[in-house]
Protein backbone atom coordinates (compact mmCIF):
# COMPACT_ATOMS: atom_id res chain seq x y z
CA UNK A 1 0.00 0.00 0.00
CA UNK A 2 1.34 3.53 -1.08
CA UNK A 3 1.41 6.51 1.12
CA UNK A 4 -1.70 7.87 -0.48
CA UNK A 5 -3.72 4.82 0.17
CA UNK A 6 -5.58 5.68 3.24
CA UNK A 7 -7.10 9.21 2.03
CA UNK A 8 -10.03 7.78 0.22
CA UNK A 9 -10.87 6.61 3.84
CA UNK A 10 -9.82 10.04 5.22
CA UNK A 11 -12.16 11.86 3.31
CA UNK A 12 -15.22 9.36 4.26
CA UNK A 13 -14.54 9.10 8.18
CA UNK A 14 -15.45 12.58 8.83
CA UNK A 15 -18.39 12.21 7.47
CA UNK A 16 -19.61 9.23 8.77
CA UNK A 17 -19.12 10.79 11.84
CA UNK A 18 -20.17 14.19 11.37
CA UNK A 19 -23.54 13.04 9.98
CA UNK A 20 -25.08 11.66 13.38
CA UNK A 21 -23.71 14.76 15.35
CA UNK A 22 -24.97 17.19 12.71
CA UNK A 23 -28.51 15.55 13.35
CA UNK A 24 -28.00 15.54 16.90
CA UNK A 25 -27.05 19.21 17.33
CA UNK A 26 -30.15 20.24 14.86
CA UNK A 27 -32.68 17.60 17.12
CA UNK A 28 -31.47 19.11 20.56
CA UNK A 29 -32.24 22.93 19.30
CA UNK A 30 -35.40 22.14 17.68
CA UNK A 31 -36.50 19.78 20.75
CA UNK A 32 -35.63 23.35 22.94
CA UNK A 33 -36.97 26.08 20.61
CA UNK A 34 -39.84 24.48 19.01
CA UNK A 35 -41.13 22.72 21.83
CA UNK A 36 -39.93 23.27 25.21
CA UNK A 37 -39.88 26.84 25.08
CA UNK A 38 -43.20 26.90 23.67
CA UNK A 39 -44.14 24.69 26.41
CA UNK A 40 -42.95 26.96 29.22
CA UNK A 41 -44.50 29.80 28.15
CA UNK A 42 -47.83 27.87 28.29
CA UNK A 43 -47.79 26.00 31.35
CA UNK A 44 -46.62 30.02 33.17
CA UNK A 45 -49.49 31.49 31.80
CA UNK A 46 -51.94 28.61 32.50
CA UNK A 47 -50.26 29.15 36.11
CA UNK A 48 -51.10 32.37 36.09
CA UNK A 49 -54.70 31.40 35.11
CA UNK A 50 -54.60 29.28 37.92
CA UNK A 51 -53.24 31.49 40.40
CA UNK A 52 -55.74 34.55 40.12
CA UNK A 53 -58.73 31.86 39.75
CA UNK A 54 -57.62 30.48 43.32
CA UNK A 55 -57.24 34.05 44.81
CA UNK A 56 -60.92 34.76 43.40
CA UNK A 57 -62.11 31.05 45.60
CA UNK A 58 -60.51 32.47 48.67
CA UNK A 59 -62.06 35.76 48.40
CA UNK A 60 -65.45 34.11 47.35
CA UNK A 61 -65.20 32.17 50.74
CA UNK A 62 -64.81 34.92 52.32
CA UNK A 63 -68.53 36.56 51.20
CA UNK A 64 -69.53 33.21 52.25
CA UNK A 65 -68.43 33.66 55.67
CA UNK A 66 -70.51 36.47 55.72
CA UNK A 67 -73.43 35.18 54.46
CA UNK A 68 -73.04 32.20 56.80
CA UNK A 69 -72.87 34.89 59.78
CA UNK A 70 -76.22 36.56 58.31
CA UNK A 71 -78.12 32.80 58.30
CA UNK A 72 -76.96 32.86 62.23
CA UNK A 73 -78.48 35.88 63.00
CA UNK A 74 -75.07 37.79 64.02
CA UNK A 75 -75.40 39.98 61.33
CA UNK A 76 -78.32 41.83 59.07
CA UNK A 77 -77.67 41.02 55.30
CA UNK A 78 -77.02 45.14 55.03
CA UNK A 79 -74.13 44.51 57.83
CA UNK A 80 -73.03 41.71 56.17
CA UNK A 81 -72.57 43.34 52.50
CA UNK A 82 -71.21 46.23 54.06
CA UNK A 83 -68.51 44.26 55.51
CA UNK A 84 -67.51 42.12 52.99
CA UNK A 85 -67.37 45.03 50.24
CA UNK A 86 -65.00 46.53 52.96
CA UNK A 87 -62.74 43.49 53.34
CA UNK A 88 -62.90 42.56 49.65
CA UNK A 89 -61.94 46.43 48.76
CA UNK A 90 -59.06 45.76 51.45
CA UNK A 91 -57.21 42.53 49.97
CA UNK A 92 -53.99 43.28 47.74
CA UNK A 93 -52.04 40.78 46.40
CA UNK A 94 -48.66 40.79 43.59
CA UNK A 95 -44.98 42.24 43.48
CA UNK A 96 -46.06 45.63 44.58
CA UNK A 97 -49.44 44.63 46.61
CA UNK A 98 -51.47 46.66 44.42
CA UNK A 99 -53.44 44.22 42.71
CA UNK A 100 -57.00 43.85 43.92
CA UNK A 101 -60.16 42.46 43.51
CA UNK A 102 -63.65 44.47 43.25
CA UNK A 103 -67.32 43.33 43.04
CA UNK A 104 -70.05 43.97 40.72
CA UNK A 105 -73.88 42.68 40.94
CA UNK A 106 -76.01 41.06 37.69
CA UNK A 107 -77.38 44.64 36.40
CA UNK A 108 -74.89 45.27 36.40
CA UNK A 109 -73.83 48.00 39.40
CA UNK A 110 -70.61 48.38 40.62
CA UNK A 111 -70.40 47.92 44.34
CA UNK A 112 -66.64 48.45 45.23
CA UNK A 113 -63.42 49.05 43.16
CA UNK A 114 -60.06 50.01 45.08
CA UNK A 115 -58.95 51.94 41.94
CA UNK A 116 -62.30 53.23 40.51
CA UNK A 117 -64.20 54.61 43.19
CA UNK A 118 -66.31 56.85 40.75
CA UNK A 119 -68.15 53.84 39.36
CA UNK A 120 -69.01 52.64 43.14
CA UNK A 121 -73.07 52.22 42.88
CA UNK A 122 -73.22 52.94 39.80
CA UNK A 123 -74.59 51.24 36.61
CA UNK A 124 -71.76 50.21 34.43
CA UNK A 125 -74.19 47.53 31.43
CA UNK A 126 -72.63 50.39 29.39
CA UNK A 127 -69.38 50.87 30.58
CA UNK A 128 -66.95 50.13 27.90
CA UNK A 129 -63.54 49.24 27.54
CA UNK A 130 -60.65 50.92 25.10
CA UNK A 131 -61.57 48.53 22.41
CA UNK A 132 -64.94 48.95 22.68
CA UNK A 133 -65.93 45.50 24.83
CA UNK A 134 -68.72 45.64 27.62
CA UNK A 135 -66.66 43.97 29.96
CA UNK A 136 -69.03 43.93 33.10
CA UNK A 137 -71.85 42.76 30.52
CA UNK A 138 -69.46 40.24 29.68
CA UNK A 139 -68.20 39.10 33.77
CA UNK A 140 -72.23 39.29 34.06
CA UNK A 141 -73.17 37.22 31.07
CA UNK A 142 -70.47 34.45 32.08
CA UNK A 143 -71.55 34.07 35.46
CA UNK A 144 -75.15 33.47 33.78
CA UNK A 145 -73.77 30.93 31.69
CA UNK A 146 -71.08 28.94 33.71
CA UNK A 147 -70.95 30.34 36.96
CA UNK A 148 -67.56 31.56 36.65
CA UNK A 149 -64.60 32.13 34.24
CA UNK A 150 -62.34 34.06 32.57
CA UNK A 151 -62.98 37.29 30.65
CA UNK A 152 -60.48 39.34 28.74
CA UNK A 153 -60.50 42.97 28.50
CA UNK A 154 -58.29 46.12 28.66
CA UNK A 155 -58.58 48.13 31.54
CA UNK A 156 -55.77 51.01 32.89
CA UNK A 157 -52.42 49.44 34.77
CA UNK A 158 -53.03 48.93 38.45
CA UNK A 159 -53.52 52.56 40.08
CA UNK A 160 -52.46 54.47 37.09
CA UNK A 161 -55.97 55.81 34.85
CA UNK A 162 -53.29 56.96 31.98
CA UNK A 163 -51.81 53.24 31.32
CA UNK A 164 -54.26 51.36 29.57
CA UNK A 165 -53.29 47.66 28.81
CA UNK A 166 -54.71 44.23 28.40
CA UNK A 167 -56.14 42.50 31.15
CA UNK A 168 -57.34 38.54 31.73
CA UNK A 169 -59.56 38.46 34.94
CA UNK A 170 -61.29 35.91 36.16
CA UNK A 171 -65.28 36.08 38.04
CA UNK A 172 -67.43 34.35 40.14
CA UNK A 173 -71.03 34.50 41.25
CA UNK A 174 -71.81 34.67 45.02
CA UNK A 175 -75.68 33.31 44.30
CA UNK A 176 -77.29 34.47 47.49
CA UNK A 177 -76.30 38.42 46.96
CA UNK A 178 -76.05 38.29 43.32
CA UNK A 179 -72.36 39.41 43.18
CA UNK A 180 -69.91 39.29 41.23
CA UNK A 181 -66.37 39.01 42.93
CA UNK A 182 -63.56 39.08 40.50
CA UNK A 183 -59.58 39.60 40.07
CA UNK A 184 -57.18 39.86 37.31
CA UNK A 185 -53.35 39.57 35.79
CA UNK A 186 -51.42 41.52 33.54
CA UNK A 187 -51.14 40.00 29.85
CA UNK A 188 -48.15 42.90 29.85
CA UNK A 189 -47.16 41.68 33.44
CA UNK A 190 -47.19 38.00 32.34
CA UNK A 191 -45.30 38.89 28.60
CA UNK A 192 -42.55 40.25 30.64
CA UNK A 193 -42.06 37.22 32.99
CA UNK A 194 -42.62 34.97 30.29
CA UNK A 195 -39.57 36.30 28.18
CA UNK A 196 -37.11 36.76 31.15
CA UNK A 197 -37.62 33.11 31.96
CA UNK A 198 -37.50 32.19 28.00
CA UNK A 199 -34.20 34.22 28.22
CA UNK A 200 -32.70 32.51 30.95
CA UNK A 201 -33.87 29.31 29.47
CA UNK A 202 -32.54 29.79 26.14
CA UNK A 203 -29.13 31.24 27.90
CA UNK A 204 -28.61 27.94 29.61
CA UNK A 205 -29.75 25.91 26.61
CA UNK A 206 -27.44 27.62 24.27
CA UNK A 207 -24.72 27.10 27.04
CA UNK A 208 -25.39 23.22 26.80
CA UNK A 209 -25.73 23.27 23.03
CA UNK A 210 -22.30 25.00 22.54
CA UNK A 211 -20.95 21.92 24.92
CA UNK A 212 -22.66 19.41 23.29
CA UNK A 213 -21.51 20.85 19.68
CA UNK A 214 -17.83 21.18 21.26
CA UNK A 215 -18.18 17.39 22.53
CA UNK A 216 -19.20 16.41 19.03
CA UNK A 217 -16.36 18.28 17.30
CA UNK A 218 -14.19 16.78 19.16
CA UNK A 219 -15.41 13.49 18.93
CA UNK A 220 -15.19 13.36 15.59
CA UNK A 221 -12.21 15.18 15.35
CA UNK A 222 -10.80 11.98 17.82
CA UNK A 223 -12.55 10.09 16.30
CA UNK A 224 -11.05 10.55 12.93
CA UNK A 225 -7.20 10.81 14.23
CA UNK A 226 -8.13 7.57 15.86
CA UNK A 227 -9.11 5.96 12.90
CA UNK A 228 -6.16 7.10 10.91
CA UNK A 229 -3.94 5.94 13.27
CA UNK A 230 -5.46 2.52 13.11
CA UNK A 231 -5.22 2.45 9.49
CA UNK A 232 -1.72 3.47 9.78
CA UNK A 233 -1.00 0.82 12.38
CA UNK A 234 -2.67 -2.02 10.49
CA UNK A 235 0.78 -1.98 8.63
CA UNK A 236 2.69 -2.26 11.70
CA UNK A 237 3.00 -5.38 14.45
CA UNK A 238 0.08 -6.98 16.11
CA UNK A 239 1.27 -4.83 19.19
CA UNK A 240 0.40 -1.82 17.99
CA UNK A 241 -3.28 -3.49 16.97
CA UNK A 242 -3.47 -4.29 20.49
CA UNK A 243 -2.60 -0.74 22.00
CA UNK A 244 -5.09 1.10 19.16
CA UNK A 245 -8.01 -1.27 20.45
CA UNK A 246 -7.09 0.10 24.15
CA UNK A 247 -7.17 3.98 22.75
CA UNK A 248 -10.77 2.94 20.67
CA UNK A 249 -11.91 2.10 24.32
CA UNK A 250 -11.27 5.23 25.84
CA UNK A 251 -12.79 7.11 22.75
CA UNK A 252 -15.90 5.06 23.95
CA UNK A 253 -15.61 5.80 27.66
CA UNK A 254 -15.53 9.15 26.88
CA UNK A 255 -18.43 8.85 24.55
CA UNK A 256 -20.40 7.14 27.51
CA UNK A 257 -19.41 10.11 29.83
CA UNK A 258 -20.51 12.71 27.65
CA UNK A 259 -23.68 10.84 27.48
CA UNK A 260 -24.42 11.19 31.06
CA UNK A 261 -23.37 14.35 31.27
CA UNK A 262 -26.00 15.04 28.42
CA UNK A 263 -28.60 13.00 30.42
CA UNK A 264 -28.04 14.73 34.35
CA UNK A 265 -27.81 18.18 32.71
CA UNK A 266 -31.66 17.67 31.43
CA UNK A 267 -33.19 17.09 34.76
CA UNK A 268 -31.14 19.66 36.51
CA UNK A 269 -31.94 22.14 34.20
CA UNK A 270 -35.50 21.30 34.80
CA UNK A 271 -35.41 21.63 38.21
CA UNK A 272 -33.63 25.31 37.93
CA UNK A 273 -35.88 26.59 35.98
CA UNK A 274 -39.28 25.25 38.19
CA UNK A 275 -38.28 25.89 41.44
CA UNK A 276 -37.98 29.46 41.00
CA UNK A 277 -41.36 29.75 39.58
CA UNK A 278 -43.10 27.47 42.15
CA UNK A 279 -41.37 29.87 45.12
CA UNK A 280 -42.89 32.68 42.99
CA UNK A 281 -46.30 31.11 43.04
CA UNK A 282 -46.01 30.37 46.48
CA UNK A 283 -44.61 33.75 47.71
CA UNK A 284 -47.68 35.19 45.82
CA UNK A 285 -50.16 32.84 47.47
CA UNK A 286 -49.55 33.08 50.90
CA UNK A 287 -50.71 36.88 51.63
CA UNK A 288 -53.88 36.06 50.56
CA UNK A 289 -53.92 32.47 52.24
CA UNK A 290 -52.52 33.91 55.65
CA UNK A 291 -55.40 36.96 55.64
CA UNK A 292 -57.82 34.14 55.11
CA UNK A 293 -56.58 31.68 57.95
CA UNK A 294 -56.80 34.96 60.05
CA UNK A 295 -60.12 35.33 59.32
CA UNK A 296 -61.33 32.15 58.81
CA UNK A 297 -59.15 29.87 60.40
CA UNK A 298 -57.32 26.94 59.29
CA UNK A 299 -58.63 24.78 56.62
CA UNK A 300 -57.57 21.09 54.71
CA UNK A 301 -55.20 20.76 51.97
CA UNK A 302 -54.58 17.34 50.36
CA UNK A 303 -54.72 15.36 53.32
CA UNK A 304 -53.21 18.00 55.29
CA UNK A 305 -53.37 21.89 56.55
CA UNK A 306 -52.24 24.87 55.84
CA UNK A 307 -50.41 25.50 58.70
CA UNK A 308 -48.47 22.28 58.03
CA UNK A 309 -48.02 23.10 54.71
CA UNK A 310 -47.08 26.63 54.77
CA UNK A 311 -43.77 25.53 57.12
CA UNK A 312 -42.79 22.50 54.68
CA UNK A 313 -43.29 23.61 51.07
CA UNK A 314 -40.02 26.54 51.55
CA UNK A 315 -38.79 23.07 53.56
CA UNK A 316 -39.79 21.25 50.02
CA UNK A 317 -38.32 23.64 47.76
CA UNK A 318 -34.90 23.79 49.85
CA UNK A 319 -34.72 20.22 49.18
CA UNK A 320 -35.00 20.33 45.97
CA UNK A 321 -32.09 23.06 45.49
CA UNK A 322 -30.14 20.82 47.83
CA UNK A 323 -30.75 17.46 45.82
CA UNK A 324 -29.48 19.83 42.76
CA UNK A 325 -26.55 20.53 44.48
CA UNK A 326 -25.57 16.42 45.23
CA UNK A 327 -26.22 15.66 41.78
CA UNK A 328 -23.70 18.79 40.70
CA UNK A 329 -21.19 17.57 43.42
CA UNK A 330 -21.03 13.68 42.25
CA UNK A 331 -20.33 14.98 39.08
CA UNK A 332 -17.57 17.34 40.38
CA UNK A 333 -16.31 14.14 42.89
CA UNK A 334 -15.78 12.18 39.35
CA UNK A 335 -13.37 15.02 38.53
CA UNK A 336 -11.90 15.18 41.77
CA UNK A 337 -11.21 11.68 42.09
CA UNK A 338 -9.10 11.82 38.85
CA UNK A 339 -7.11 15.05 39.28
CA UNK A 340 -3.54 14.73 39.84
CA UNK A 341 -3.28 17.74 42.27
CA UNK A 342 -4.93 18.80 45.33
CA UNK A 343 -7.97 21.14 46.12
CA UNK A 344 -6.48 24.77 47.29
CA UNK A 345 -6.53 24.58 51.26
CA UNK A 346 -7.32 28.16 51.82
CA UNK A 347 -10.22 28.05 54.15
CA UNK A 348 -9.98 28.50 57.98
CA UNK A 349 -11.88 25.62 58.82
CA UNK A 350 -13.76 25.34 62.06
CA UNK A 351 -14.89 21.88 62.35
CA UNK A 352 -18.08 22.07 64.56
CA UNK A 353 -19.43 25.12 62.04
CA UNK A 354 -18.55 22.05 59.22
CA UNK A 355 -20.14 18.97 61.06
CA UNK A 356 -23.38 21.43 61.81
CA UNK A 357 -23.45 22.11 58.11
CA UNK A 358 -23.42 18.54 56.76
CA UNK A 359 -26.01 17.11 59.57
CA UNK A 360 -28.26 19.66 58.34
CA UNK A 361 -27.98 18.31 55.05
CA UNK A 362 -28.73 15.10 56.00
CA UNK A 363 -31.38 15.55 58.37
CA UNK A 364 -34.18 14.29 55.95
CA UNK A 365 -32.25 10.71 55.88
CA UNK A 366 -31.62 11.29 59.85
CA UNK A 367 -34.65 11.52 60.66
CA UNK A 368 -36.07 8.91 58.48
CA UNK A 369 -33.21 6.61 60.03
CA UNK A 370 -33.10 6.97 63.41
CA UNK A 371 -34.91 8.24 66.45
CA UNK A 372 -31.61 8.17 68.49
CA UNK A 373 -29.25 10.75 66.78
CA UNK A 374 -26.88 12.70 68.82
CA UNK A 375 -24.09 15.41 67.97
CA UNK A 376 -21.28 16.43 70.61
CA UNK A 377 -19.59 19.73 69.93
CA UNK A 378 -16.29 20.24 71.85
CA UNK A 379 -15.74 23.40 72.53
CA UNK A 380 -12.26 25.67 72.23
CA UNK A 381 -11.53 23.31 69.07
CA UNK A 382 -8.42 25.39 66.66
CA UNK A 383 -9.24 25.87 63.39
CA UNK A 384 -6.90 24.73 60.36
CA UNK A 385 -5.85 25.28 56.97
CA UNK A 386 -8.05 23.58 54.69
CA UNK A 387 -10.98 23.03 52.42
CA UNK A 388 -14.15 23.21 54.46
CA UNK A 389 -16.24 22.34 51.53
CA UNK A 390 -14.33 19.17 51.07
CA UNK A 391 -14.58 18.09 54.78
CA UNK A 392 -18.38 18.80 54.80
CA UNK A 393 -18.90 16.28 51.95
CA UNK A 394 -16.26 13.79 53.88
CA UNK A 395 -18.86 14.25 56.87
CA UNK A 396 -21.69 13.67 54.78
CA UNK A 397 -20.31 10.75 53.20
CA UNK A 398 -19.76 9.34 56.42
CA UNK A 399 -23.49 10.04 58.49
CA UNK A 400 -24.99 8.75 55.15
CA UNK A 401 -22.80 5.63 56.05
CA UNK A 402 -24.25 5.35 59.24
CA UNK A 403 -27.87 5.79 58.37
CA UNK A 404 -27.77 3.26 55.71
CA UNK A 405 -25.99 0.46 58.39
CA UNK A 406 -29.02 0.93 60.85
CA UNK A 407 -31.11 -2.11 60.57
CA UNK A 408 -34.09 -0.37 62.94
CA UNK A 409 -34.48 3.24 64.04
CA UNK A 410 -34.29 2.69 67.47
CA UNK A 411 -30.32 2.14 66.84
CA UNK A 412 -28.58 5.40 67.58
CA UNK A 413 -25.60 7.04 65.50
CA UNK A 414 -23.98 9.67 67.70
CA UNK A 415 -21.44 12.36 65.90
CA UNK A 416 -18.53 14.03 68.12
CA UNK A 417 -15.54 16.57 67.40
CA UNK A 418 -12.83 16.85 70.02
CA UNK A 419 -9.21 18.29 69.78
CA UNK A 420 -6.51 16.18 70.58
CA UNK A 421 -4.13 17.87 72.26
CA UNK A 422 -1.27 15.24 72.43
CA UNK A 423 -1.36 14.53 69.05
CA UNK A 424 -2.14 18.30 68.02
CA UNK A 425 -4.98 17.23 65.83
CA UNK A 426 -8.45 17.74 65.12
CA UNK A 427 -10.66 14.67 65.35
CA UNK A 428 -14.33 13.93 64.15
CA UNK A 429 -15.85 10.88 64.88
CA UNK A 430 -19.36 8.81 64.01
CA UNK A 431 -20.10 5.87 65.23
CA UNK A 432 -23.47 4.07 64.57
CA UNK A 433 -25.27 0.69 66.16
CA UNK A 434 -25.64 -0.70 63.26
CA UNK A 435 -25.17 -4.01 61.50
CA UNK A 436 -21.70 -3.33 61.14
CA UNK A 437 -19.53 -3.98 58.25
CA UNK A 438 -18.27 -7.67 56.79
CA UNK A 439 -14.95 -8.92 57.42
CA UNK A 440 -14.45 -9.88 54.06
CA UNK A 441 -14.92 -6.02 52.84
CA UNK A 442 -13.16 -4.28 55.69
CA UNK A 443 -9.93 -3.81 53.70
CA UNK A 444 -11.36 -3.30 50.47
CA UNK A 445 -13.95 -0.79 51.85
CA UNK A 446 -11.58 2.30 50.63
CA UNK A 447 -10.94 0.68 47.26
CA UNK A 448 -12.98 2.69 44.50
CA UNK A 449 -16.44 0.90 42.88
CA UNK A 450 -16.42 -1.05 45.30
CA UNK A 451 -19.65 -1.72 47.63
CA UNK A 452 -21.83 -3.69 49.51
CA UNK A 453 -25.02 -1.86 48.22
CA UNK A 454 -24.88 -1.87 44.38
CA UNK A 455 -28.20 -3.32 44.63
CA UNK A 456 -29.80 0.21 46.39
CA UNK A 457 -27.55 2.04 44.44
CA UNK A 458 -24.61 2.44 45.84
CA UNK A 459 -21.61 3.72 43.81
CA UNK A 460 -18.64 2.73 45.84
CA UNK A 461 -17.01 5.84 45.78
CA UNK A 462 -18.10 7.63 48.88
CA UNK A 463 -15.33 6.28 50.70
CA UNK A 464 -13.05 6.24 48.66
CA UNK A 465 -13.36 10.12 47.62
CA UNK A 466 -13.36 10.94 51.23
CA UNK A 467 -9.98 9.38 51.76
CA UNK A 468 -8.74 11.25 48.98
CA UNK A 469 -9.73 13.92 50.85
CA UNK A 470 -7.76 13.25 53.93
CA UNK A 471 -4.58 12.70 52.15
CA UNK A 472 -5.35 16.18 50.71
CA UNK A 473 -5.76 17.60 54.19
CA UNK A 474 -2.56 15.26 55.11
CA UNK A 475 -5.20 13.45 57.23
CA UNK A 476 -6.07 9.58 57.78
CA UNK A 477 -9.68 8.20 58.14
CA UNK A 478 -9.46 4.90 60.69
CA UNK A 479 -12.50 2.30 61.12
CA UNK A 480 -12.96 0.09 63.55
CA UNK A 481 -16.37 -2.48 63.47
CA UNK A 482 -17.90 -5.06 64.86
CA UNK A 483 -20.68 -7.31 62.48
CA UNK A 484 -24.03 -6.80 64.51
CA UNK A 485 -23.00 -4.02 66.86
CA UNK A 486 -22.10 -0.92 64.71
CA UNK A 487 -18.92 1.02 63.39
CA UNK A 488 -16.68 3.37 64.29
CA UNK A 489 -15.50 5.72 61.77
CA UNK A 490 -12.57 9.00 62.61
CA UNK A 491 -11.30 11.42 60.80
CA UNK A 492 -8.12 12.77 62.32
CA UNK A 493 -6.83 16.68 60.68
CA UNK A 494 -3.31 17.64 62.35
CA UNK A 495 -3.23 21.10 62.35
CA UNK A 496 0.39 21.57 60.95
CA UNK A 497 0.16 18.85 57.89
CA UNK A 498 2.89 17.13 56.73
CA UNK A 499 4.42 18.77 53.37
CA UNK A 500 3.27 16.21 51.02
CA UNK A 501 -0.43 16.28 52.01
CA UNK A 502 -2.16 15.79 49.09
CA UNK A 503 0.26 13.58 46.97
CA UNK A 504 0.65 10.36 48.80
CA UNK A 505 0.40 8.62 51.38
CA UNK A 506 1.04 9.74 54.85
Amino acid sequence: MGPNSTTPHASVIPIRFLLPAVLTVLLFAMTIFLVILPMVEERLMEGKREMIRELVESAWSSLDGYAARVKAGELTRRQAQTLAAAHIRRLRFGPESKDYFWINDMLPRMITHPYRPDLEGQDVSTFMDSGGKKLFVACVTTVRTAGSGYVDYTWQWQDDPRRIVPKISYVKGFAPWGWIVGSGIYVEDVRAEIAAITGTLAIICLGILAVIVGLLTYAVWHGARITREKQRAEQQARMRREQLFQAAKMVSLGTLVSGVAHEINNPITSIMLNAPSFNKFWEAALPVLDQHVAEQGDFPVAGSSYSRLRERIPQMLASIAADARRVSDIVADLKDFAREKPPEMRDSVDVNDVVQKAIGLATNLIRKSTRHFDATYARDVPTFKGNAQRIEQVVINLVVNACQALTADEQPVTVTTRWDRAADQVVIEVRDAGAGIPADAVQRIKDPFFTTKRDNGGTGLGLAISEKIMQDHGGRLTFETEPQKGTTVRVFFPLQPNETAGGGDE
